[in-house]
């Protein structure tokens, strides 16, 4: 019995020392500067470097009080202004942008843009897909290959895209060019089939209206930082469907070709024909639906204000040209007098072909700028 109350008096003797020896914890006078409820060393400063700071500091508890700020980032410079939308996050339900990943040269969201071009080459030619029919030399055409003529053309473009992140943009375009036509000249069969004779046009512009789906991609991670920096190159590519059209035209031979040698031999045959002339060959033009494509490359520049520069080279493929085949053929025809001799007739002779096409593939070379405003 005795053994057990002498363990019990040890035991809370040993207990109750802590507290008696926190309670005794002697309060030194230079921890007396005291802020917040803590208590520092006197002439103690926060450490404004933002670096990892430990402060042992006694309390009545005798507990060690840690004060952690952790390391502050490294602020980056931007330029220019933030965009509305892109290169920004969610957390806690709000928006806030990530300067490191700000690039003011960036696509972002959804744009307009309008260019404007200058066509430098015209490459195509146009020729009788008839050539080989039967009989084929009577109506005048392109027997042989003949350029498309063009004037000063400039094709005007509207596209609606969106970027899919800083470096992959797409968008719709619609590009009309205008100014180009069928050749004033081109070299026709004889009436014999036989050699080429050269012959005037009149009519046959040609319009073109290409809608196509683009790709751009920005390559300045392989050619590095033009400008400074201000400009970014960039390639694309794209696909659609151009509807060209080509309007009615006129081929005309002013020849006369002989059908007989000899007038002679129509003495007393009034009527025979012995020759033909001034033969028109009236083409009906056509609309058709092509396949079509375009390489672009350029360069862009930050303009302010959401506002983008594209100065660009694009070389587009519209497909073919192409007349509807129907060809209303006119000529004069001279008739023997019975006497050796001939007049033309007091009417033209008038053939209608169908299903005789004239066509060629047409191609441009664009040198350009565009605008491009972000929402």
């Amino acid at each position: 019995m005795k053994k057990v109350s002498i363990s019990a008096v040890l035991t809370g003797f040993v207990l109750a020392l802590p507290g008696v020896a926190g309670a005794a914890y002697p309060v030194y006078q230079n921890y007396q500067n005291q802020q917040n409820g803590l208590v520092y060393p006197a002439g103690y400063q926060q450490n404004t470097t933002y670096s990892r700071t430990t402060v042992n500091v006694p309390a009545t508890n005798n507990q060690v009080l840690t004060v952690n700020s952790g390391v502050a980032a490294q602020p980056t410079r931007v330029t220019g202004a933030l965009p509305k939308v892109g290169a920004a996050a969610v957390a806690a339900g709000r928006k806030y942008y990530q300067p490191a990943d700000y690039d003011r040269l960036a696509d972002s969201g959804l744009y307009v843009g309008l260019s404007a071009a200058y066509t430098a080459s015209v490459m195509g030619s146009i020729k009788a897909d008839y050539a080989g029919e039967e009989d084929a030399y009577v109506v005048p055409g392109a027997f042989a290959a003949a350029d498309f003529d063009s004037d000063t053309v400039i094709p005007l473009q509207i596209s609606v895209g969106a970027s899919i992140n800083s470096d992959i943009r797409v968008d719709f375009s619609y590009t009309r060019y205008s100014g180009l036509g069928y050749p004033k000249h081109v070299f026709t069969s004889d009436y014999a089939g036989n050699n080429n004779v050269d012959t005037s046009v009149e009519g046959g512009a040609i319009t073109a209206n290409a809608t196509m789906l683009n790709l751009y991609y920005n390559i300045d991670a392989y050619t590095g930082n033009l400008a400074g920096g201000s400009m970014r190159p960039y390639i694309g590519a794209g696909v659609g469907v151009s509807l060209n059209t080509i309007a009615d035209y006129v081929v005309f031979d002013g020849g006369y070709y002989a059908i007989v040698e000899d007038l002679g031999l129509t003495n007393g045959n009034a009527g025979v024909l012995t020759g033909i002339s001034d033969v028109y060959a009236y083409h009906n033009g056509g609309t058709n639906e092509q396949l079509a494509f375009m390489l672009e490359g350029g360069i862009t520049t930050d303009l302010g204000g959401g506002i983008k520069m594209d100065f660009f080279a694009r070389y587009a493929n519209l497909g073919r040209v192409k007349t509807s085949g129907s060809i209303v053929l006119s000529q004069t025809e001279w008739l023997s007098d019975g006497y050796g001799g001939e007049a033309p007739a007091d009417y033209d002779s008038v053939f209608h072909y169908t299903n005789w096409y004239e066509s060629g593939r047409l191609s441009l070379v664009d040198v350009g700028a565009r605008l491009r405003l972000q929402f």
